[in-house]
């Protein structure tokens, strides 16, 4: 089996499959998705009543899409920014969101622990770095903002106290908050399956869900008939009828290089693990392994016409765009090889707001979208999921993002017309900011639309 990932090929998990479904079967919960979010709610379900039959349903194996690809940040980012949450659902409101998924990154460190699960967990924050006049004056807003909004631990470096953390080219400066956790994504997401699988739950595997109805999941191997249904498929759920237009599944690329002697990392310090970033519109992120490699993704991969999600045409330019961008960032690891390369989709809805709800009238639930932000915000929509299915009025069921609905996406080719253009936009933008030192005001305007 070729794994898609560097995190499944060092899980260090027995990674055969898992029996595919045998055949029409009847359940109480049945969740489409075995990745953090399908996981999650599981787990939850069980703890909460261990009698409830689960049937989790997977086309591949656990782990397989986002949850074994992503760049390991356990976060409480959140895509769509705290001043908009507050102006539709009030301040209070989303400061009890932003403050769920801050405790949530705790909480998942604390039960990595409790459940001997070695997911490499290390909380040393996150550092998004500003190279240059343009990034300096966007970092400061973003610090300004985020403490208007209740980040009293966000805080601005000045480049002296930036590159005490980190020494990364070319920095002015740095905003730091403490709420993230770099893990190895893969083995977080393996070992939540078997916990999951101990607690009692079903997971069929190489199992294809082809559509979600009121009360069953019809697949290529037999029906699956629930009480409830769940949908936790991100940025495949393309491929479920009726479901292709809800989000747009975005292409993130990753590449890893070996383990770096102690020389480089005593040239570049990084002795926490936190993870990295800048202030360019085009994103990149980064982050130290816990045996010594850096591991950096970014955007800028091809969106695929109608919303495909297989093929690699394209991505040869932006992997060799990410290891120019490794080698700039960090020069003590300039000489060093990459010996990984991977990518994978992120579910993106149109309003970029991530949601998680359940229609009790028809047995129907969701959580998604959360535009590469999924970690922490999975392991908090697993457990609210829960307690909508189960009927418990909890704090979580009653944070803003409950219920809410995206619109859809634009039909082909409109579609593909605007996320292909947006994502030429803001290379340019930033290729500008570059070349000028000011903020560009395509930037500007997009940083306004994807927020």
């Amino acid at each position: 089996m070729t794994l898609p990932s560097f995190w499944l090929e060092t899980c260090g998990d027995d990674l055969t499959p898992r029996q595919p479904l045998p055949g029409d079967t009847d359940c109480d919960v049945a969740i489409v998705g075995a990745g953090y979010t399908g996981l999650w709610t599981a787990h939850h379900l069980l703890r909460q009543d261990p009698s409830m039959r689960v049937v989790v349903i997977e086309r591949e194996i656990a782990g397989w899409g986002a949850s074994g690809r992503n760049g390991g940040w356990c976060s409480a980012l959140f895509a769509a920014p705290w001043s908009r949450v507050a102006t539709e659902h009030g301040h209070d409101a989303a400061l009890r969101l932003r403050r769920a998924l801050e405790q949530t990154v705790d909480e998942v460190g604390r039960w990595c622990l409790a459940n001997g699960v070695d997911a490499h967990y290390a909380k040393g924050g996150t550092v998004t770095f500003a190279r240059g006049a343009a990034q300096v004056q966007r970092a400061k807003a973003h610090v300004a903002a985020d403490k208007a909004a209740g980040g009293d631990d966000t805080a601005w470096l000045d480049p002296a106290a930036a590159a005490n953390r980190i020494r990364v080219s070319g920095v002015d400066g740095a905003a730091f908050t403490p709420h993230c956790a770099a893990v190895q994504p893969a083995r977080l997401v393996r070992g939540l399956a078997r916990v999951v699988e101990a607690q009692g739950a079903r997971l069929f595997e190489r199992t294809t869900a082809l559509a979600l109805d009121r009360g069953r999941v019809t697949t290529a191997r037999g029906t699956v008939r629930a009480d409830a249904v769940l949908r936790a498929t991100e940025g495949y759920t393309r491929s479920l009828s009726r479901l292709h237009r809800d989000v747009v599944p975005l292409w993130s690329l990753i590449v890893a290089t070996e383990p770096l002697p102690a020389t480089a990392w005593d040239e570049l310090g990084w002795r926490d693990r936190e993870t990295v970033t800048d202030e360019r519109h085009l994103l990149v992120y980064a982050q130290r392994t816990a045996d010594d490699r850096i591991v950096l993704g970014g955007r800028g991969a091809p969106y695929r016409f109608a919303s495909r999600t297989t093929g690699d045409r394209g991505h040869h330019r932006t992997f060799a765009r990410l290891e120019h961008e490794l080698r700039e960032l960090f020069p003590a690891a300039a000489d060093a090889l990459v010996t990984h390369r991977w990518g994978g989709v992120l579910g993106v809805p149109r309003d970029w707001m991530p949601s998680v709800g359940f229609d009790r009238e028809l047995g129907t639930g969701w959580a998604g979208g959360y535009v590469g932000d999924g970690v922490g915000c999975a392991a908090l929509a697993g457990r609210t999921l829960a307690d909508l299915v189960l009927g418990r009025d909890t704090d979580e069921t009653a944070l803003p993002w409950v219920d809410h609905r995206s619109r859809t996406w634009e039909p082909e080719p409109l579609r593909w017309l605007g996320v292909r253009g947006m994502t030429a936009l803001m290379g340019a933008a930033d290729r500008l900011e570059a070349r000028t030192g000011r903020p560009s005001p395509v930037g500007t305007l997009l940083e306004r639309l994807t927020g």
